[in-house]
């Protein structure tokens, strides 16, 4: 239970300096309660930022992958590798699953009944709002921070997802992007 300071303007009949049992439990409490340990590599979403140029991105993909339930597969480049060594800012393991054929791993996982999604302006995309929580394995591919998805890989995607925007940029950061999308397939949002 949170045990706090009262504050005698705010209790009642309580002296200064007093402390007071119940009311709201910390952060840490909460997240030991809700998250009491780090997840074993369920399967289920696949995030796979196979094109990415900016390594800042992936730590922060990587941060979010283990908040959403979520893996991440990657090149096995000594360029992949080194951005996750850097970003990772986890204290437990994360999961990674290191691919050394990306296109070819895709169509496999395809092969084997699983879904891959990308995330990209296109006109039959389904719009993030619209998009419902995995009820299968799920690959998200993401595309090149300027480029997008390359054109070998879409006759590979089962279904794409465009993330809807106002404003004048092209695209979002490809983490946050990815959060986005994360977030709703995993049923979190």
């Amino acid at each position: 239970m949170h045990t706090a300071k009262c504050n005698a303007h705010a209790t009642k009949g309580c002296t200064p300096g007093h402390e007071v049992t119940g009311g709201r439990k910390s952060p840490a409490e909460l997240r030991a309660e809700r998250r009491p340990r780090a997840h074993p590599c369920w399967g289920h979403l696949v995030v796979a930022p196979f094109w990415v140029s900016f390594q800042a991105n992936l730590g922060t993909l990587l941060r979010t992958c283990d908040a959403a339930g979520a893996c991440m597969a990657v090149p096995s480049t000594a360029y992949y590798h080194q951005a996750l060594h850097r970003g990772n800012t986890l204290s437990v393991r994360s999961c990674v699953h290191w691919v050394h054929r990306p296109l070819s791993w895709v169509g496999r996982e395809r092969s084997s009944g699983s879904t891959v999604l990308g995330v990209e302006l296109a006109e039959d995309a389904v719009r993030l709002g619209d998009l419902r929580p995995a009820t299968n394995r799920t690959i998200i591919l993401l595309g090149h921070e300027h480029n997008g998805i390359p054109d070998d890989a879409w006759p590979l995607l089962d279904q794409v997802v465009e993330i809807p925007m106002v404003g004048a940029g092209a695209s979002l950061n490809v983490a946050v992007a990815a959060s986005l999308v994360l977030y709703r397939l995993a049923g979190l949002s």
